[in-house]
C-alpha cells in the first residue's frame, strides 16, 4: 500500500514544476544540486532543477542562537528561490544527531520532546507546503568499534555515550542530548524514528517524508533495509529512503571526501545493491547526495558515466541530487568534487560535466516511481465501492470493507493502512493492504487496525438531522472517531464492552481476533446530500465488522449483530478471484488510453501487450477499478 500511495497520492501531481530548469527539464526525474557557501549561486538554474540547502535548514543553523529565536535567512533564501523558478524544494533535515542547537545538551527527555515540537511547529508554520522533507538523518544503527565489537551504534550522536566512527575514531564525545529518549528510545524498533515520522505527517499531509542515511550502498546496505522494514511495521508513514551515495568510490580512491584518484565502486555492484534495497524496502529511492571526490579529471568523469547514467534508467530512483558543483567549494578535500570550476567568473566545465550536459539532454531515463518531474495525471476523484454513494435513511449498514475505491491525486486516497500487507490474508479488496479477515459465514471483518489508519466512504443522506451511529465491534481497548468532509461528527467512541448497547442482542464470534462482537454508539448530526464519511482509528487495536446510522438521537437498533448475509455478498458489486474485472490504461502523461477486461493485472498487461491500444514503446500504468490498485507495465514496439 506505500507505494501504491506514492503513486495514487503523493506526487503524481505534488511534484510537477511550475517552470522547469536546468540540464534535466524534461526528464522522468529531477537532477539537483545544493547551495554554495549558504548561497543560491546565479548560474544554478542553468544546470539544476531541485535545490537542497546544505546547512541553511538544519536545526543548528535556524535556532543555534537560542531557544526561541530562529534565523531563517539561509533555508528562506533556498526555498524562495525555488518556488520563484519552478524547482523542487528539499528540506534537510527535521531530526539528526548531529548539527542541533547545542543548548538541547543537559535537557531532560520532557523538555527535549518539547523542544522538538516546537521546532516541528515553528518549521510547518514558516514552510507549510514543503514538497520533500529528510525527516530523519544519519540513524542507522550498527557501527563498529576498533576491536570489531558490535556495539548497537548509530550513524550521528542519538546517544550520551561516546562512539566509534569507522575509523575508530571517537565522536559524539560532547554529546549530552536526548533525541532519541524524547521520542520514544530505540527499545529495538527504532521507536523514535517512528514517533518522528508521525509527527511530521500531522503536520505535512502531503510532503514526501524520506529516511535518509549514508553507507546504504555500500557498507550498510543491510541495516539500512532492515531499518526501513522496521519503521514500516511500526507505522512510520515513511514515503521514500534517500541514499547519499558518497560510498560510490573505493576505498583509497576518494571516498568520504579523502581525495585522490581511485576507481568507482563496480558498477554491477551498484546494481545489485539497488536492486536488493529495492527489493527489501518498496520505497521510491532518492540519490540525495551524489558526488565524487577526485582530482583525476578522468576517473571523475568515468565514475558519472556509469553510476549517473545506471540512476536515470532504474525505474526506482525519483531523483538525483549532486552534492554541490564548484570546484573548491564542496565538502570534500578541497572540495574536489565540484564538476566546474569557477576562475573569478569565468567557468571551465570539467569532463564529468560535460559530459553530464550531454547525456541529459539526449536521455530522459525511466521513473515508474510517480515522484518525479514531468509525470502528471489527471486527479480522478474516489468511487463508491458499490457503484453509487451508500443511501443514509434511517436503516441498512454499511461493511467496513467496502470502503472506497481510491482515486489519483492528493486528497483522492480512500484508506490508510500502516504497512502494505493484508495480515488477514483475505482475497477481498486484494492488493489495497487494509486488513480484512474472512468470517466463517462468508462474511468480513477488518482488524489488525492501528492509530492512524482510516477508510473512508461516499454516503448519501437523504435526510439531515440527528441520527445514532452504531458501530458493530470487538476488543477490549481501543478508541475510534467518525467525520464528514474532514469535520468530526460525534464523540470519540471507546471500544469497550462497558459501552456496549443492546446487550440482548446476539454476539458473533467466528474467529474473531477479539472475540464477540458487540455494539457501541455515538450521537451525529448529518447535513443532507452527498459526503465522504471518514472512520479514524484514534487507538488501536481492535475489529470492525460495520456501522450504520438510525434515524434520532440514542435511537435504538435492533437488528441482529450477525455480520453480513452470504446472500448479499453475490449481489454486489465485489470482485471475486475468478470474476472478470475492468482495467483503465494510462500513459506517463496521465491520459487514459482506453479500458480492457480482465481476470487479473497479469492478464490485462498481457492483453495490453496484444493489442494496438498502447502505440508506442514506453512505461504506461494500468489502475483496476475495482481496487484501485496501480501497476505499471512496460512496452517495447
Amino acid at each position: 500500500m506505500r507505494f501504491l500511495k506514492s503513486l495514487s497520492f503523493l506526487a503524481l501531481v505534488g511534484l510537477v514544476s511550475t517552470a522547469n530548469a536546468g540540464l534535466a527539464d524534461g526528464a522522468a526525474k529531477f537532477v539537483g544540486n545544493i547551495t554554495t557557501g549558504g548561497q543560491v549561486r546565479s548560474d544554478f538554474g542553468t544546470y539544476w532543477n531541485q535545490i537542497t540547502a546544505e546547512n541553511e535548514c538544519k536545526w543548528a543553523s535556524i535556532q543555534g542562537g537560542g531557544r526561541g529565536t530562529f534565523n531563517w535567512s539561509g533555508c528562506d533564501a533556498a526555498y524562495n528561490k525555488a518556488k520563484e523558478n519552478g524547482w523542487h524544494f528539499k528540506f534537510h533535515a527535521l531530526v539528526w544527531g548531529s548539527q542541533y542547537p547545542n543548548w538541547l545538551n543537559g535537557l531532560d527527555s520532557a523538555a527535549t520532546y518539547q523542544a522538538i515540537e516546537e521546532w516541528f511547529d515553528a518549521v510547518a508554520e514558516r514552510y507549510p507546503d514543503l514538497e520533500m522533507i529528510d525527516v530523519v538523518n544519519e540513524a542507522i544503527r550498527g557501527s563498529y568499534n576498533t576491536q570489531g565489537d558490535y556495539q548497537n551504534q548509530y550513524h550521528s550522536c542519538y546517544t550520551t555515550k561516546p562512539e566509534y566512527n569507522n575509523e575508530g575514531k571517537v565522536q559524539c564525545a560532547n554529546s549530552t542530548n536526548k533525541i532519541m529518549q524524547a521520542l520514544g528510545g530505540d527499545g529495538g524498533q527504532y521507536n523514535f524514528i517512528t514517533k518522528a515520522f508521525k509527527m511530521a505527517r500531522e503536520r505535512w499531509k502531503n510532503a514526501i517524508l524520506i529516511y535518509n542515511d549514508y553507507n546504504t550502498i555500500q557498507w550498510s546496505r543491510e541495516d539500512g533495509i532492515k531499518l526501513i522494514q522496521t519503521i514500516k511495521n511500526n507505522g512510520a508513514p515513511v514515503d521514500a529512503y534517500g541514499l547519499q551515495a558518497h560510498d560510490l568510490q573505493k576505498i583509497g580512491g576518494g571516498a568520504n571526501g579523502t581525495g585522490g584518484g581511485g576507481s568507482c565502486y563496480e558498477l554491477e555492484n551498484v546494481k545489485k545493491a539497488l536492486e536488493q534495497i529495492w527489493d527489501g524496502t518498496k520505497l521510491p529511492i532518492f540519490i540525495s547526495e551524489y558526488d565524487i571526490a577526485s582530482n583525476d579529471d578522468t576517473d571523475q568523469e568515468n565514475c558519472y558515466k556509469q553510476q549517473i547514467a545506471y540512476f536515470m534508467e532504474n525505474e526506482h530512483v525519483a531523483g538525483i541530487t549532486i552534492w554541490g558543483y564548484v570546484y573548491g567549494k564542496t565538502w570534500t578535500s578541497g572540495g574536489n568534487s565540484g564538476i566546474i570550476k569557477d576562475n573569478n567568473g569565468t567557468i571551465t566545465d570539467r569532463p564529468a560535466m560535460t559530459w553530464l550536459k550531454q547525456y541529459l539532454s539526449t536521455h530522459t531515463g525511466v521513473n515508474t516511481t510517480g515522484l518525479a518531474t514531468g509525470i502528471t495525471v489527471e486527479p480522478v476523484e474516489q468511487e463508491p465501492f458499490k457503484g453509487s454513494p451508500f443511501q443514509i435513511t434511517g436503516t441498512g449498514r454499511i461493511e467496513a470493507e467496502d470502503f472506497d475505491i481510491p482515486g489519483i491525486g492528493a486528497g483522492n486516497n480512500s484508506y490508510n493502512d500502516s504497512e502494505s500487507e493484508n495480515k488477514g490474508e483475505s482475497t477481498y479488496r486484494k492488493g489495497t493492504g487494509v486488513d480484512i479477515k474472512d468470517l466463517a459465514n462468508g462474511g468480513h471483518v477488518i482488524g489488525w487496525n492501528a492509530t492512524g489508519d482510516w477508510l473512508e466512504y461516499t454516503i448519501n443522506v437523504v435526510e439531515a438531522g440527528e441520527y445514532t451511529l452504531y458501530a458493530a465491534v470487538s476488543g477490549e481497548g481501543g478508541r475510534m472517531s467518525f467525520s464528514l468532509d474532514g469535520g468530526q461528527i460525534g464523540e470519540i467512541i471507546d471500544v469497550s464492552k462497558d459501552d456496549t448497547v443492546n446487550n440482548d442482542e446476539e454476539e458473533i464470534d467466528d474467529d474473531a481476533l477479539y472475540g464477540d462482537f458487540y455494539k457501541v454508539k455515538t450521537n451525529v448530526t448529518l447535513p443532507a446530500g452527498k459526503h465522504i464519511l471518514r472512520m479514524t482509528v484514534v487507538q488501536e487495536w481492535f475489529d470492525l465488522d460495520y456501522f450504520n446510522f438510525v434515524k434520532g438521537a440514542n435511537a435504538p437498533d435492533n437488528a441482529p449483530i450477525g455480520s453480513e448475509d452470504v446472500e448479499s455478498i453475490a449481489g454486489n458489486l465485489r470482485m471475486a478471484p475468478n470474476t472478470a474485472g475492468e482495467f483503465e490504461v494510462i500513459d506517463i502523461h496521465g491520459a487514459r488510453l482506453g479500458r480492457v477486461n480482465a481476470m487479473s493485472a497479469s492478464q490485462a498487461i498481457e492483453t495490453i501487450k496484444a493489442s494496438n491500444m498502447v502505440k508506442s514503446s514506453g512505461i504506461y500504468f494500468i489502475r483496476s477499478k475495482a481496487t484501485g490498485k496501480i501497476q505499471s507495465l512496460r512496452i517495447a514496439k
